[in-house]
């Protein structure tokens, strides 16, 4: 006998991955606690993070929405204006500073510098949240008047969440050299002029990260009068389009992931209020020998998004018999498991959900020479 002689199949990786399917990753996850349908649940985070949103929203989790789309908006539109995205138009939250920098702005009413970017075309953005009026603004002052109803409605999410979902996507941004002010795309990439005097690159380490996030749940907290809330975190498993490290983009890509992991790990694992999704280990599988990515190698799959939500809501109130049904496909019948994932995601829903998913990282790929 030794340590090793009864533990379960899933701890070697013959049989817990490479004779496994990769689309019914048998105990990957166990909840620490349920969510309720009733319960309020708060999303956002970077790319990948709206997945995670739709898919609740699908399932019949009450997902908050403080600033839904307009009456008659187009559907095809609403993700192009920051709409059903997440719980408010943020956008895209890609780093855990920029949370914190968000709480804070909100709650403590701290002014970020540089907040409002003048376009080339002389038309004004929210530095903050540049995409969600992809044409500007006509005046710096309409800019301050979205952003104040904005942070409004940022306030009442936080005040009123019961589960908080948050996706971390990237440790590499670009901030004020004076303040520390973080943006989530780069000066000169979809508004602002790049002064190289005013902001400069930041790649953030551990230590940063678990300081940002735990002062994010602490200022929160407060904002609260000490009601405290539960939190699911998740880390994104899309790569990296480019990176400011001028270092090669895959080791660059694994740096900024195994930080972020290593992170949510221990969170998990040192907080009882706060539990870990391995969204991205299920997509990054080598078992699924990179089938849940598209041809770019980047942008997930349909197919893989709803591997990742079944092992989600397997744990989390999904049809019984249907994800046994599921567990059944072997490693050897990878066609059937394809087919049966996409017995639930349409090939029509998979072109959608692919071309649907707004990321301005992904515009860093239109520099390259």
């Amino acid at each position: 006998m030794n340590p090793y002689s009864d533990l379960p199949k899933t701890s070697f990786w013959r049989t817990g991955v490479a004779e496994a399917s990769p689309y019914a990753p048998v105990g990957i996850y166990e909840k620490k606690w349920e969510i309720g349908k009733e319960e309020k649940v708060a999303a956002a985070g970077s790319c990948f993070a709206q997945h995670v949103s739709r898919n609740l929203k699908t399932r019949g989790f009450n997902v908050i929405d403080k600033e839904p789309a307009p009456y008659g908006l187009p559907e095809n539109l609403r993700g192009k204006f920051g709409y059903e995205m997440y719980s408010a138009r943020y956008g895209n939250i890609y780093t855990a500073h920029q949370l914190l920098q968000l709480a804070k702005e909100a709650i403590l009413e701290e002014v970020p510098a540089d907040p409002v970017w003048k376009g080339a075309d002389g038309r004004y953005h929210d530095a903050f949240r540049p995409n969600v009026e992809p044409a500007g603004l006509e005046t710096r002052e309409e800019v301050e008047i979205h952003r104040r109803q904005h942070l409004k409605c940022v306030r009442s999410i936080l005040h009123e969440m019961d589960v908080f979902v948050f996706t971390f996507g990237l440790t590499e941004a670009w901030v004020h050299k004076e303040t520390g002010t973080v943006y989530p795309t780069a000066p000169g990439v979809l508004a602002g002029t790049f002064d190289e005097d005013r902001y400069q690159f930041k790649n953030y380490n551990y230590s940063e990260v678990m300081s940002a996030f735990l002062e994010f749940i602490k200022i929160v907290t407060q904002f609260r009068n000490g009601r405290e809330f539960r939190t699911l975190v998740t880390v994104s498993p899309v790569p990296l389009t480019a990176t400011a490290t001028g270092k090669h983009i895959l080791p660059a890509t694994i740096y900024s992931k195994s930080v972020l992991r290593a992170v949510a790990g221990d969170l998990s694992e040192q907080h009882g209020n706060i539990d870990y999704f391995p969204s991205y280990e299920i997509i990054t599988n080598q078992a699924a020998q990179s089938r849940f990515y598209a041809e770019n190698l980047r942008s997930i799959r349909a197919e893989g998004v709803e591997t990742a939500m079944k092992a989600f809501f397997s744990e989390h109130g999904e049809d019984e018999a249907r994800l046994a049904q599921m567990t059944d496909v072997k490693a050897e019948d990878v066609a059937s498991g394809m087919e049966q994932v996409e017995r639930i995601a349409s090939e029509s829903e998979s072109e959608k959900w692919e071309r649907d998913i707004i990321c301005e990282d992904e515009l860093l790929e239109g520099y390259l020479k």
